[in-house]
């Protein structure tokens, strides 16, 4: 692997949810010396919990079975343990984690969570009441416990309204220097363009006019005739080009739409993307827009993850939802198909399939596009 995929791979670790196996050794420590083939059991749960948590980070696809396992197993060492600091680490690691997907989820969770706790209470007053007493300390031991899902919760949905808050602050700055360019287009056709309207008339009265050397001066003429033409072809085409909505326009808007429905987005790249050339921009965004609005219709999903990447040859978008995925057509619909024609008629590609939970778009055009 080169020192770059070393560099990206290190930059990209979920610090965050490593640090706080920092406390692990104290809840492992509560089960030396070892004494018998139950503290074998604990340990042995330990290396299980300790698998689980990391496969939560690292495979986001395997979280719907992974996070429940994590939750059963430490639930295991608050029933029949007495101890419920185990279940402090799903309680913020989960709880972070379903900041930012849809709270019904989030409600089952600490549902289950609460009722491990409340088994597990229940289960040590049966064995020994005084284990309640609140000269034991124990009692004051659960506020923690009780608390770590409700304020990793908090803390996630506050750090990803901030997230958004400064993604929508950046595309406000784009559309900013958008509007200049726009000043800039309308002075070039204000200016440029009847400068050379004006050196088309004149250069056809001229012809007309013409008395002497005909046969030299009419070809010099026309040529000067067909350069202004050209010229203000091409003011006319960098007005429509700069007149081609953006990725930030588009992205603006979709996020309030997708918000509206309950769907967090998220990109990566997407300060790249802004600088992309006007006429890719454009084709992109009118891509995506029905992309995402086919996500809002028919995915039912929760989070929507759009990745813009560039590489030496082309200008590449992958759209992926969590959504029920299924069928890639509907009977009347033609979503789909105006997506493909779309990127085809720009000489790109279009590619759609589903996932195991959702669906995956995948756009790319050319570099040669932008100096077409």
């Amino acid at each position: 692997m080169s020192v770059h995929k070393w560099t990206q791979k290190f930059k990209n670790l979920t610090w965050t949810s490593y640090i706080w196996l920092a406390y692990l050794p104290y809840s492992i420590a509560m089960y030396l010396p070892i004494t018998g083939w139950q503290t074998y059991v604990w340990f042995s749960l330990f290396a299980v919990f300790l698998l689980l948590y990391i496969l939560v980070i690292e495979k986001p696809a395997w979280q719907r079975v992974t996070m429940p396992l994590e939750l059963v197993v430490t639930g295991i060492f608050s029933i029949f343990g007495a101890n419920n600091y185990m279940i402090i680490f799903p309680g913020w690691q989960v709880g972070f984690i379903l900041g930012r997907q849809a709270k019904n989820r989030f409600y089952q969770f600490i549902t289950v969570y609460y009722v491990i706790i409340l088994a597990g209470l229940v289960h040590d007053y049966w064995l020994d009441a005084q284990l309640f007493s609140w000269q034991d300390g124990k009692v004051m031991g659960l506020v923690f416990p009780l608390l770590s899902p409700i304020m990793a919760y908090t803390f996630s949905r506050s750090v990803w309204r901030q997230r958004q808050l400064r993604q929508t602050n950046r595309r406000l700055q784009a559309i900013v220097q958008r509007d200049e360019r726009e000043r800039i287009a309308r002075d070039l056709h204000d200016t440029l363009g009847q400068s050379f309207s004006m050196i088309t008339l004149k250069t056809e009265l001229a012809k007309k006019l013409l008395v002497k050397a005909p046969d030299k001066v009419a070809a010099e003429l026309t040529d000067i005739e067909q350069t202004s033409r050209q010229n203000l072809q091409i003011v006319r085409s960098i007005v429509n080009d700069l007149h081609q909505r953006s990725l930030s326009e588009m992205l603006l808007d979709q996020s309030q739409n997708l918000a509206a429905a309950n769907v967090w987005l998220t990109t990566t790249g997407e300060a790249d993307a802004t600088q992309w050339p006007t006429t890719v921009q454009g084709t992109l965004a009118a891509t995506l827009v029905e992309a995402i609005t086919n996500v809002i219709r028919h995915a039912h999903a929760q989070t929507v993850q759009l990745t813009f990447k560039m590489t030496d040859t082309a200008y590449q978008v992958q759209l992926l939802d969590d959504g029920k995925g299924g069928t890639m057509s509907r009977p009347g619909a033609n979503g789909i198909t105006g997506m493909r024609s779309r990127m085809l008629n720009a000489h790109g590609t279009f590619a759609i399939e589903a996932q195991t939970h959702g669906t995956c778009v995948m756009l790319s055009l050319p570099k040669e596009m932008a100096t077409k």
